[in-house]
């Protein structure tokens, strides 16, 4: 493993000692937060906090054995792996999500800075399953604050925005130094790509075949993100609702592309079909109605439902109508058998909650509601911005292909696999970004067609992190944090743990990993690595792994 040469610990001294009266406020308050809740959560953390606190004790022996001029990344290493067994504690406690997938220490820091949250852009009903004849919306979502770890965005101002950090830039012959030797790994295949940019300015600092347009996999995802976020907007909620057809007393379940519907008895913050179908029930019967003629509408979408690498237990058939994501073993991410026809079995559902309602129905088929069917009660999804981070924290490929047909629809662009990737371009493109060369023929990156350049990766997140752009920073804030939680809670167990922040990507002979880091003198960068033709999923993802470490661990100068 390469390591960078970094400044001792007496020159890195200032610089802790500032960092830490900057923060001590900031862990007063969240100690205040997470007091109540420390005693509950105690018993989860300790085998994780033990483990940690095991894995740094070789560290601080090296340290200790290599005495007083050690480098600094010994020291950092040491220290940080030891403090992460106090850090899961906080983190546990604290957050960082809520039920509804939200950051819930970004969801806090609104609620300090008095924000009063968005709006539902008219979708009638509420997320309990109340009937549009009822009184009040769903509850608005939080407007998210632009919340970023990098030091440079603590000062001044709130931390709304992200700020430069008051030390140089890295320089490319630095990063080349550090990354060149790391990228050169046989386990990265016959082709690589990588990019690194300053978040705060903008400024592109290494790139290494950053323009070559390579198989992305699941950082396919930030792209189908970005595109959702700047179509749709950050409150922007999904509605299912049942209409009722006049003329012939058909009960149709009009599915609204929410790919986070579900079933199940605890609905964790989801639209609920159950409180969907008690709301019916109770509009049916006081029409007079104990009995209907039960269909289903998935005309929202349009084309094939089945992924064209085909059936997959990472993937659902694409409908606009589907429960828990199609899943058959109660699990909420990852592949696993999934039914042949949500549309069907949610409506099945459906009616046998009816039925338990006091509403008989009839067995369902497909049909289309028609612009005369009134709606007799409705369900909303969570914000989009909590669906985007969802999506990103778990790589949730069902809600990705959900996103970019509702990119699709967005915009008036036919929603089917085809549709959807021509949105997501034609929305990247609109934010100016670098696309040339990029190729979108699904929003799960499962399709090895798809073609995006670390260029476009890095620049994305940039994006995201932009202070005239806080309707993307979910973009960030759903990024999985390295050693914590979704995609990457089980690696950097030795390096850069809590400091990374990024999203993965594999298929057979693609490994990628795109997102930010915090690097040495606390500056926000945004990074890109790309690798075709590998063969050891696992070493690739160590070599990944140990290039992020490195931009954590130095000033690259």
């Amino acid at each position: 493993m390469f390591v960078p040469e970094l400044r001792p610990w007496r020159t890195a001294r200032p610089h802790v000692v500032r960092v830490a009266d900057a923060v001590r406020p900031r862990l007063a308050r969240a100690a205040g937060i997470v007091r109540p809740r420390l005693a509950h959560v105690a018993a989860a953390v300790k085998p994780q906090a033990a483990r940690l606190a095991q894995a740094a004790r070789p560290q601080l022996a090296r340290i200790t054995k290599a005495g007083p001029n050690a480098r600094t990344w010994q020291y950092t290493a040491g220290a940080a792996t030891a403090g992460l067994a106090l850090t899961a504690v906080v983190v546990t406690a604290a957050g960082p999500w809520d039920s509804s997938g939200q950051r819930t220490a970004e969801r806090d820091r609104v609620a300090a800075l008095g924000r009063t949250g968005g709006t539902d852009h008219g979708r009638p009903g509420d997320s309990s399953g109340t009937s549009d004849e009822a009184a009040g919306a769903p509850r608005p979502a939080p407007s998210a604050a632009s919340v970023l770890t990098g030091l440079g965005a603590l000062g001044g101002g709130g931390g709304d925005t992200v700020k430069s950090a008051p030390h140089a830039l890295p320089t490319g012959t630095g990063l080349t130094g550090v990354l060149g030797p790391l990228l050169g790994d046989p386990a990265l295949g016959a082709q690589h790509a990588a990019a690194v940019v300053d978040v705060a300015t903008g400024k592109s600092l290494y790139g290494a075949g950053a323009a070559q347009a390579l198989t992305p996999a699941s950082t396919t995802k930030i792209a189908t993100a970005v595109a959702a976020l700047s179509a749709m907007g950050g409150e922007h909620r999904f509605t299912t609702r049942a209409a009722l057809e006049p003329d012939t007393g058909e009960l149709v379940l009009v599915g609204g592309g929410d790919p986070a519907l579900t079933a199940r008895a605890d609905a964790d913050g989801r639209a609920s079909l159950r409180a969907l179908a008690a709301s019916t029930a109770a509009a049916l019967k006081k029409r007079g109605l104990t009995r209907v003629t039960l269909s289903y509408d998935t005309t929202l979408y349009a084309g094939p439902q089945i992924h064209p690498i085909g059936v997959n237990p990472n993937l659902a058939p694409v409908t606009a109508l589907s429960a828990d994501e199609g899943r058959t073993d109660g699990s909420d991410s990852g592949p696993t058998t999934r039914v042949g026809d949500p549309a069907a079995e949610a409506t099945t559902a459906f009616g046998k909650f009816l039925e338990a309602a006091g509403v008989r129905t009839t067995p369902p088929g497909p049909s289309k509601a028609t612009t005369r069917a009134q709606s007799v009660a409705t369900v909303s999804s969570p914000p989009l911005s909590s669906l985007v981070e969802r999506m990103l924290t778990n790589s949730d490929n069902d809600i990705a292909e959900a996103l970019a047909r509702q990119t699709a629809v967005a915009t008036g662009v036919r929603a089917d696999f085809a549709g959807a990737g021509k949105a997501v371009l034609a929305q990247l493109k609109k934010l100016g970004l670098p696309v040339a060369g990029a190729r979108f023929m699904d929003g799960s990156g499962l399709d090895r067609r798809d073609r995006l350049t670390a260029n476009l990766l890095t620049a994305l997140l940039v994006k995201a992190g932009d202070p005239r752009r806080p309707d993307l920073r979910p973009v960030l804030t759903g990024l999985p944090v390295a050693g914590f939680t979704g995609t990457l809670s089980s690696r950097y167990a030795d390096g850069a743990a809590g400091v990374v922040r990024a999203k993965t990507g594999t298929l057979t002979g693609v490994n990628t990993l795109a997102g930010t880091v915090v690097d040495q003198d606390g500056r926000l960068l945004a990074f890109a690595l790309m690798a075709a033709g590998t063969t050891d999923p696992a070493a690739a993802q160590a070599a990944l792994d140990k290039a992020a470490t490195a931009l954590a661990g130095c000033g690259c100068r």
